[in-house]
């Protein structure tokens, strides 16, 4: 399996932009907003640095595209302006209503004490049937991370010619079909 980089991620919302035809990208932010989840959806509390829309937008337009619904705190009217004790249990409610916690994980995300507190909870409600790093790494550098996000499922490409074939590898080696994860 190989990461997958900022430019491979964003050729996924180029595509994924076009296959849709007149729909902007605000369109789908403003679904989750107003979206019920039922009992049967693949739900996903997607933590990031906020500061990384570009990589966000391009995130989500991946997942989306397996026909998930994406959780993102600052796009919630619910939470506080600012961050406080009750924007940790807003959190915290979030996390535990999603079914699936990824980590968005940039090399800015894994330096983010909020990034790393979201882990650590997402670690405590999903770990590790219901938690991945999806690891977005500069185009032509490895990627640093740290020693113990080495526990943690990996998602990335498929050693294929396609570039639509994902997966999930857990650490000790078994692997799984990302779509067949999401909906797990």
């Amino acid at each position: 399996m190989e990461l997958i980089t900022k430019s491979q991620l964003r050729n996924v919302r180029i595509v994924f932009e076009s296959a849709q035809g007149m729909r902007t990208f605000s369109e789908f932010i403003n679904e989750n907003k107003t979206r019920k989840s039922t009992a049967t959806e693949t739900t996903i509390f997607l933590s990031h640095k906020h500061d990384e829309a570009e990589q966000l937008k391009d995130a989500i337009a991946l997942l989306k595209k397996f026909g998930v619904n994406v959780y993102i705190d600052h796009y919630d009217d619910e939470m506080p302006r600012h961050t406080s004790g009750e924007t940790a249990d807003k959190l915290k409610k979030k996390i535990k209503e999603n079914k699936k916690f990824i980590l968005l994980a940039t090399e800015k995300a894994i330096a983010s004490k909020w990034c790393n507190w979201e882990l650590g909870y997402g670690d405590a409600q999903k770990y590790i049937d219901h938690i991945a790093l999806l690891i977005v790494k500069e185009d032509e550098t490895s990627w640093s991370g740290n020693e113990y996000l080495q526990i943690y499922p990996v998602i990335g490409k498929k050693y294929s010619w396609s570039d639509t074939d994902y997966e999930v590898e857990f650490p000790g080696g078994r692997k799984m079909n990302l779509s067949d994860w999401l909906k797990s």
